[in-house]
């Protein structure tokens, strides 16, 4: 089978061509000529790739005959202060000119990487018009999916983590001010909940949607992948502060809660359990694996 990738240089992205690879999958990825490709340099030679913006995006339909899957993990989350339009033309345009191609050229099968998305520090401002691109595009793959043969799998990530992300995310960052012992940690009081899913797990939920998507109701279908269990912000950073035996203050209620904070997040992961998913790692292990990759 041959499956296309997109966002393949990110951190889910490069961890899921991956393991796609190792499944046996002819993998195509579309990337910029400028992308960052040191997550997945071992692995290049393997892959088929394609840039963007050398106007490549529909050649591998061409090329490589039927595509059997595409799997969308590229986004713009706005923390680089990317502008409105900038984040439009890569969560919505982009996708969409891809299932328009799907249609033409009878790819069945589109997998949407979506996620509950609001983080509990200063970053959850960029992330209002993130979640409005996220849902328009959502909206547009319900329609599609609606009305014609191609089945569009909605996957709702949880809060992802892992090693090798990038350390502006909020467990990454947590993480490295205890390392550093930085003076003081400001947080807001941290009754926020959110359900903590690591990486390899996330991965492993797509290798098993993949796997039975010729089974799955047609048209658009969504999943939830998290542990579904909730843990408080409280708790987690708690928790990291005493793994790290850090000497950070952590000065919680020092920050409001954002506007339109969302105060419990958690994952309904029935649908995939019974597609025969588990989750493997709980969260402590999965946080030691994330500061072995700072030292």
């Amino acid at each position: 089978m041959k499956i296309l990738v997109t966002g393949a240089t990110g951190f889910l992205g490069s961890q899921l061509v991956k393991a796609l690879r190792l499944d046996g999958y002819t993998v195509i990825i579309l990337k910029r000529s400028t992308s960052d490709c040191s997550r997945i340099q071992d692995i290049m030679p393997d892959l088929i790739t394609y840039d963007t913006d050398r106007g490549q995006w529909e050649v591998p339909f061409f090329e490589l005959g039927r595509i059997d899957a595409i799997i969308h993990t590229a986004t713009c989350y706005g923390r680089n202060n990317e502008n409105n339009a900038t984040m439009v033309d890569t969560n919505v345009t982009f996708p969409l000119k891809l299932l328009d191609v799907a249609m033409r050229f009878d790819t069945p099968v589109f997998l949407n990487t979506d996620t509950f998305s609001s983080a509990p520090v200063r970053l959850s401002k960029h992330l209002q018009p993130y979640n409005l691109t996220k849902r328009q595009f959502r909206e547009w793959g319900k329609s599609i999916a609606d009305t014609s043969s191609l089945q569009f799998i909605n996957v709702r990530l949880e809060h992802l983590y892992g090693p090798y992300d990038n350390t502006n995310k909020f467990v990454s960052s947590v993480i490295k001010s205890c390392l550093e012992n930085q003076p003081e940690l400001r947080l807001t009081e941290g009754k926020q909940t959110r359900d903590f899913i690591y990486v390899d797990d996330v991965v492993s939920a797509f290798r098993v949607l993949l796997a039975h998507a010729a089974r799955l109701p047609a048209g658009f279908t969504e999943y939830q992948v998290g542990t579904g269990t909730a843990t408080s912000i409280r708790e987690f950073v708690e928790l990291v502060h005493q793994m790290t035996q850090s000497s950070t203050v952590l000065r919680f209620g020092s920050l409001a809660y954002q506007d339109l904070e969302i105060m419990h997040s958690q994952a309904d992961i029935r649908p995939l359990q019974a597609l025969g998913w588990k989750h493997q790692v709980k969260l402590e292990d999965g946080l030691r694996k994330v500061m072995a990759d700072f030292n």
